[in-house]
């Protein structure tokens, strides 16, 4: 057969666009084997598809595998496939042009339930073109399932605009890329780097992807051509996905094994939640609540987040797909394994659309349920998971509106009705224990339990039995700007605007104001600019003094928190509340001489500052008038 040697120029601009490839697109250029491997994968799919209806494509050999090997020697690496291969048109429309994907053509060809079927088979486009990363010279060598021997094809090309097509003799179908690599990209032929390669991204392709096996040294005296035989070949990847296989196959050890080697994890999952979706999108989600931080998490935070493992097609993708899952939930570990995700040209970022969407959505709602049937089935794991990740979990208040009151649900806080410190009280049970007639869930911020719970502002609230939530995590008030309501009930701060009184203690407040009058006004002129107001409190029964908030100012130990951390806090003046019948404030009403009242007034401002967790303007001068008012001067 007289065959030509024929070389055309790419059907793009295609220098830049290689160039683009070789130097921006791969972050990682060890994902060109990830790309090679998918697309063989891509290739075995659609013979398997189409030999169901023809079933002489297979031409007796049935088994459908992916090679991997190299050569030291030559400087190759080569992937092959036994797949449906390509003919001479086939090459020139899916190699010779540049992002075209002859699999996407592929399904818009087929029909309705021919479509439905064929779902497993991947649609990527330019992810061949990733062999220019590693290789100065690339050449295909490919035969459809369907051709004679003598039409193979051989495509060659250095990536730089033109390549070359021959026509070869080809004795077994589909398709053989062999990668001349760079003369620095020696790592990739060593077997070791490209069985890890092949572990890390694609150990869940559906087809054995098979390895030379290791020669072993030839022993003295024996014949050396027997030992440069060819080699033995063995499978290198698990070629079966865990999360692809029926629930009720799959043993506990089993998934906590699987976690454990997924998120890197010493410890067993508190609990995990296995589901496929069918529909007009497909996917697959296996997500693991951890029992304890990993350490990568303790070790990061928000700016060092590890999402979720991506697979389309149990092809992996990605190893942090940060679009499947909000920022709230990003201790979860898990895989989504879906059919079709629009990807960016690397394969390296998703571009949102409502697909993403949809599985970002059910991926929340499933860890929310399991979360939920963690703390409603096994208490003293959800206590353990809480202790772990709960302060994560308040962020959702503050970025997830639309499952903002179920994350309410899942939240816990200390109590004055609790036992001490112990976080175990939650909104749903404060609701539970209020009496008829109350329509507000009162809590109060502090830097620390002690601090909440030993509040002055509490006073009133415990003589008349009134239960308080302590929240005393630094992230609290930051959460409770947006947690305004639970359950139909108002969340309100008991250091906050002024406390709504029934009409008998609204008459005794009034009357209790109008006899301190003149003691208020002295405060206020003593104290100076030291202070917004000065007013007669409803909330102090034993402590003479404590501060009061507007209903949007900034807790002081917040804004403290902020200017330590060099944030601009903007600067506002307290307002103090006052128990005229303590024996302090009567001392300060009886004291003659103003330089003596005004330290004892200041002494009042101070102490309700340092039980607010806000910050003394000037310590030394603290100490000093306190030494005065002790030595009695």
């Amino acid at each position: 057969m007289t065959t030509s040697t024929e070389t055309r120029k790419f059907e793009a601009e295609v220098a830049q666009v290689l160039h683009l490839v070789t130097h921006s697109l791969y972050s990682h250029k060890e994902i060109f084997l990830r790309e090679l491997i998918s697309n063989a994968s891509d290739a075995c799919d659609k013979l398997r598809f189409e030999s169901i209806a023809n079933p002489d494509l297979l031409g007796g050999e049935g088994e459908l595998h992916i090679d991997v090997s190299w050569d030291k020697a030559a400087r190759t690496v080569t992937i092959r496939d036994t797949g449906i291969g390509m003919n001479r048109d086939d090459v020139v429309a899916n190699i010779g042009t540049i992002a075209s994907s002859g699999t996407r053509r592929f399904l818009e060809a087929m029909s309705g339930e021919q479509k439905a079927d064929a779902r497993l088979i991947g649609q990527f486009g330019v992810g061949f073109y990733s062999a220019f990363v590693v290789a100065d010279r690339v050449t295909v060598l490919t035969r459809h399932a369907a051709a004679a021997p003598e039409a193979g094809v051989k495509w060659e090309s250095d990536g730089r605009g033109e390549y070359s097509l021959d026509t070869v003799t080809l004795p077994e179908r589909g398709t053989t890329v062999i990668l001349h690599l760079k003369a620095d990209e020696d790592e990739f032929l060593d077997g070791w780097k490209l069985r890890s390669l092949v572990t890390k991204y694609s150990d869940h392709v559906a087809f054995p992807i098979r390895m030379p096996k290791d020669a072993p040294m030839p022993a003295e005296g024996e014949d050396t051509a027997k030992a440069d035989a060819a080699p033995e070949w063995e499978t290198a990847n698990d070629a079966s996905a865990l999360w692809t296989r029926p629930k009720s196959e799959i043993s506990d050890e089993e998934y906590q094994n699987f976690y454990k080697a997924l998120g890197h994890d010493f410890n067993d999952a508190a609990a995990w939640t296995h589901n496929r979706v069918e529909g007009s999108q497909s996917f697959t989600t296996l997500l693991y609540l951890p029992s304890q931080p990993p350490f990568d998490l303790m070790m990061g935070g928000r700016d060092e987040r590890k999402g979720l493992k991506l697979y389309i097609k149990r092809v992996f993708v990605m190893d942090a797909a940060e679009e499947l899952l909000p920022n709230y939930l990003r201790f979860v570990r898990g895989v989504v394994d879906a059919d079709d995700l629009p990807l960016n040209v690397s394969r390296e970022l998703l571009q949102h659309n409502r697909q993403l969407d949809r599985i970002k959505g059910a991926c929340v709602k499933r860890v929310l349920d399991l979360i939920e049937k963690l703390a409603r089935d096994e208490p003293e794991k959800f206590t353990a998971f809480y202790k772990a990740f709960g302060n994560t979990l308040k962020e959702g208040i503050v970025e997830d509106a639309t499952n903002r009151e179920r994350i309410a649900k899942l939240l816990r806080f200390a109590s004055t009705k609790g036992e001490g410190a112990s976080q175990t009280v939650s909104l749903d049970d404060y609701v539970g224990r209020m009496p008829v007639g109350q329509d507000t869930i009162w809590y109060i911020t502090a830097d620390g339990h002690k601090a909440a719970a030993g509040s002055p502002q509490l006073e009133a609230f415990r003589a008349k039995d009134i239960e308080v939530l302590l929240m005393f995590d630094r992230i609290d008030e930051w959460m409770l700007g947006s947690l305004h309501e639970y359950a139909g009930k108002s969340m309100r701060n008991v250091a906050k605007g002024e406390l709504p009184l029934d009409e008998a203690d609204k008459a005794k407040q009034a009357e209790a104001a109008t006899a301190a009058a003149p003691l208020v006004e002295r405060i206020k002129i003593l104290l100076g600019d030291r202070v917004g107001d000065v007013r007669v409190s409803a909330r102090l029964t034993d402590s003479p003094s404590c501060l009061a908030l507007a209903d949007y100012e900034m807790a002081p130990h917040l804004a403290r928190l902020l200017r330590e951390a060099g944030q601009a806090v903007p600067d506002s003046k307290p307002t103090l509340e006052i128990n005229p019948q303590h024996a302090l404030l009567q001392r300060i009403d009886s004291e003659t001489d103003d330089a003596k009242a005004t330290d004892l007034s200041t002494l009042l401002l101070e102490q309700a500052e340092i039980a607010a967790g806000a910050p003394l303007p000037d310590p030394a001068a603290f100490v000093q008038r306190m030494n005065r008012v002790l030595l009695g001067g």
